[in-house]
């Protein structure tokens, strides 16, 4: 068997940034992934925002390492040439009821550092953006668009120039635990042996935790009692025909268990809508079907007609989709990220990474951090 000091598992963009971490700290990284190429999963299926931290718990993984990542990640993007636009965010109130709503964003904002958010009245909001329909907003300055391919391959270069190495079209099957060290099988019938290893699977992380075969039967039990539950949630992106009608993203104010279908553009500059989210019964990620579902797009219209009225019959088309890991069931609270190391669950040299959902993107430079200080 091959032996390497570190493996890093899946190499989407909270992979990448965990490979490229490891590997600048001096240690020995194999990236592995099962897909052609890096970031063809969940990576490569979201709106790219840049999220300023706003929505998220105090306390919460997600709102400390979406404040620490933002940061980060422009940094990193201006020093490498990749896009990163501050374009800035819209929050808006489209009745007078939700009001108190956007006073408690600012709030819960505040609360996790992030105190750049300016309430705007109907007219200050409608002199930045003349097609918005809005009773008040928040703006959101710091809020931003990212070339998330662009930054996916920069970080795979600075991994590979620190010596890591990426190796693609290897899916890992199996992990076992011997004595002091790490045996990690592909479904090609390699195995590795190594001291350190990330579960950064994306979609397949909860099911490759589950395939971990620890040294007894005391202690296997013990590791899947630990385990969340996983879920998937999918969302649906259309595109609009013709010409955009903001320069800023916008976003309503947030449901109970998602943000809202707000506006963004892609890296082209073509105004799009979503997600949504359709809460799926797989949990399988191999029997996901990512065709975008025609039956939401009334529900499209009638959501986005609460801030753009002007919306013409007939300009929405059919986009892509992207799905969500999710840790908690329809209708309960949303669950934060899932990080855990050796301190947590007493397996040696391993990181265990699920339900790396948004802000993923946006914390992955600051969740990378703290895998590495896991690792220590």
């Amino acid at each position: 068997m091959d032996q390497v000091q570190c493996v890093v598992v899946g190499a989407g963009v909270v992979g990448l940034a965990c490979a490229r971490a490891l590997a600048r700290a001096g240690r020995e990284v194999l990236l592995l992934d099962g897909a052609d190429g890096v970031g063809t999963g969940t990576s490569s299926r979201n709106s790219e925002v840049i999220h300023a931290g706003i929505y998220y718990p105090p306390g919460s993984l997600k709102g400390r390492l979406c404040v620490r990542g933002k940061g980060l990640l422009y940094d990193f993007c201006a020093a490498h040439g990749v896009r990163a636009a501050r374009m800035g965010k819209l929050i808006v109130a489209t009745a007078p009821s939700q009001r108190q709503r956007l006073d408690a964003l600012v709030a819960n904002a505040a609360a996790l550092g992030v105190r750049d958010l300016v309430h705007l009245t109907q007219a200050e909001a409608q002199a930045m953006e003349p097609a918005l329909a809005c009773v008040a907003a928040v703006h959101s300055p710091s809020s931003g668009m990212v070339d998330s391919h662009a930054y996916m391959l920069a970080l795979q270069g600075e991994f590979e120039q620190a010596g890591g190495i990426t190796v693609l079209r290897t899916r890992v099957d199996r992990v076992q635990r011997r004595s002091d060290q790490w045996i990690i099988e592909t479904a090609d019938g390699m195995r590795l042996v190594c001291r350190q290893w990330v579960n950064s699977a994306g979609l397949h992380a909860p099911l490759l935790a589950r395939r971990i075969a620890l040294d007894t039967d005391a202690a296997q039990a013990r590791w899947l009692a630990r385990l969340p539950q996983h879920r998937y949630a999918k969302g649906n992106y259309f595109t609009l025909s013709g010409k955009s009608p903001f320069s800023r993203l916008v976003y309503p104010l947030p449901r109970p268990d998602a943000l809202g279908t707000h506006f963004s553009l892609d890296q082209g500059g073509q105004a799009r809508f979503g997600p949504d989210i359709e809460w799926l019964d797989t949990t399988d990620p191999d029997t996901i079907d990512y065709r975008v579902n025609p039956a939401q797009l009334p529900e499209f219209y009638a959501d986005i007609r609460h801030y753009w009225p002007a919306l013409p019959d007939g300009a929405l088309q059919p986009g892509y989709t992207g799905v969500r890991p999710k840790l908690h069931a329809h209708g309960e609270p949303a669950a934060d990220f899932f990080i855990e190391g050796p301190s947590a669950h007493g397996l040696p040299g391993f990181v265990n990474l699920m339900g790396i959902e948004s802000p993923g993107l946006t914390a992955s430079m600051a969740i990378a951090e703290q895998v590495e200080a896991l690792l220590q």
